[in-house]
């Protein structure tokens, strides 16, 4: 087990054993990781262990906040250590898509978490479906921006993700995202640009990535701000994963977490509703939409936050106090 260990500099120990994503036995993904073959463990059975889990938390933006929760509860409950998994939501902001019961049951306010001075080593910023509006225009805009401040000084390591990942990279850099003439819609191959970084361990020279956005961001923008390094990027979609050791953060603007058939419920919701759609390109076989789609990216998906975690665990203070300091 993670126990304190005096003679490890103050950071966790490396002992490795298997270790199960803490969840409420009444969320959803506890059920449907367990039948996927996740190991879980209630928050109950959580308690009396003798360790230190990590501490990862989910900014969740996304309308469809259960999907969310599953996708990337599978991702980070894959990895061999014990974590205590928390979900977070703008305070004032509410969503239409998913039960009240389920928000007043699961998820705590920002407004909470940053009163109560608590301390996470990870937090995941997930993307919104709000790309067609200036950043400014967001209606929880400045509280985002107070939430981005936080992470410097209460979170260990800080994970934007496709809309979350441009609102980092614009609060911290000034970095802009620009609409696409067209939306980028499917799955992509993206090349290894820096094949050392630890984040990457185990890539392939290339891969493919599920995309789906209306913005992007610009390769010549992100190189012009130092320290900011491209860790993915694709010849037909942009920069893809960015490196920003300065405020421990990781950008990306593509969706590993995307079950198989995610693009396929966007594309027949767009449909179903008139929008004009492309079929989502280089994702189903042959491009015929009558056939089911094939995942061909989930093993990078789970290389990816399973290397963030382990960086995680490598680097972050046994004592949760000495975060951000």
């Amino acid at each position: 087990m993670l126990r304190h260990n005096s003679h490890n500099s103050g950071v966790l120990p490396r002992k490795v054993l298997p270790m199960p994503i803490t969840l409420p036995a009444t969320l959803p993904a506890f059920a449907v990781l367990r039948r996927e073959g996740v190991m879980v463990m209630t928050t109950e059975r959580a308690a009396t262990q003798e360790i230190r889990p990590l501490r990862i938390a989910l900014l969740n933006l996304m309308p469809k906040k259960i999907q969310t929760e599953n996708q990337f509860a599978r991702l980070i409950g894959a990895t061999p250590l014990q974590i205590d998994f928390s979900l977070i939501r703008m305070t004032e902001h509410q969503t239409r898509n998913t039960a009240a019961e389920h928000m007043q049951e699961f998820y705590r306010p920002f407004a909470d978490i940053a009163a109560s001075g608590e301390k996470f080593d990870g937090l995941i910023i997930t993307g919104a479906p709000i790309e067609h509006l200036a950043f400014e225009d967001v209606t929880y805009w400045p509280e985002l921006q107070q939430v981005m401040d936080w992470t410097q000084s209460h979170v260990h390591s800080t994970f934007g993700v496709c809309w979350g990942g441009m609102a980092m990279i614009n609060h911290f850099h000034g970095v802009r995202k620009h609409m696409l003439a067209a939306k980028a819609f499917g799955c992509f191959r993206h090349r290894v640009v820096q094949p050392t970084s630890p984040y990457l361990r185990g890539f392939s020279d290339d891969l493919v990535i599920p995309v789906s956005r209306w913005t992007e961001m610009k390769q010549a923008e992100i190189d012009a701000v130092p320290g900011l390094v491209t860790l993915l990027a694709s010849d037909e979609v942009g920069p893809c994963l960015i490196d920003d050791p300065s405020h421990r953060a990781l950008y990306v603007f593509n969706h590993f977490e995307y079950d198989s058939d995610t693009l396929k419920q966007e594309y027949d919701r767009d449909v179903a509703n008139g929008t004009a759609i492309n079929v989502p390109a280089n994702y189903y076989p042959d491009n015929d939409p009558s056939r089911p789609p094939q995942n061909r990216w989930r093993s990078h998906a789970h290389l990816l936050y399973g290397n963030w975690i382990n960086e995680i665990y490598q680097s972050t203070p046994y004592d949760m106090a000495l975060i951000g300091t």
